[in-house]
């Protein structure tokens, strides 16, 4: 089944198109991968990059987006990515960077394009937990900046995963949230039997 991913903002791509034929943005990089590049670099796949505020103990999630992720592509392969953001006035270019999430993120695109059913790709990031996770959201038709984790949704860990997650394991939003919720909920204080 196809893959569907969002369109992103016109203006995000500009930033990263325009940062793309700056020499300077791209020489103070830190991608040594994205400055040796040889031929064209373009701007692909971009995702809508949520952020997982908070689970609430009953499981509720609440997310934002943060911002496009766009994967660049030299030749065959991904060799950095961009970052967007939304800011006052309007969207601006944020970042390149480089490192295990590129070709993380490129091998669960390639799994979930085998799923039998359609999902919209998205990321999610887990702050608290370091974690990002491809999400298969379900309705492909949904605007790709707004919404929340449905039930039905998959949630991918990118590796490097967070120990006792398996990276690269679908698994449903019912599944992978209480595991979630239990990391990165405190631990209670042992009282002292003073």
């Amino acid at each position: 089944m196809p893959l569907h991913v969002p369109p992103a903002p016109a203006p995000a791509l500009r930033t990263v198109l325009t940062a793309l034929g700056s020499p300077t943005a791209v020489r103070e990089a830190r991608t040594p991968s994205l400055r040796l590049a040889q031929g064209p670099v373009t701007p692909e796949l971009p995702l809508p990059v949520h952020v997982l505020d908070r689970i609430t103990p009953a499981g509720a999630s609440t997310t934002r987006l943060a911002g496009w992720r766009f994967l660049i592509r030299s030749g065959d392969r991904a060799v950095a990515a961009a970052d967007t953001m939304l800011t006052p006035d309007g969207w601006a270019f944020s970042r390149f960077f480089e490192g295990p999430y590129i070709t993380a993120t490129e091998r669960a695109l390639r799994q979930a394009e085998t799923m039998q059913q359609p999902y919209q790709a998205r990321l999610l990031s887990v702050p608290e937990l370091y974690m990002l996770t491809l999400w298969l959201h379900g309705d492909c038709t949904a605007d790709g900046a707004t919404g929340h984790p449905a039930a039905t949704d998959l949630l991918v860990p990118l590796a490097p995963a967070p120990p006792g997650i398996a990276a690269h394991r679908p698994y449903l939003v019912t599944e992978l949230l209480p595991v979630l919720t239990h990391r990165v909920t405190p631990a209670p204080l042992l009282s002292s039997p003073a």
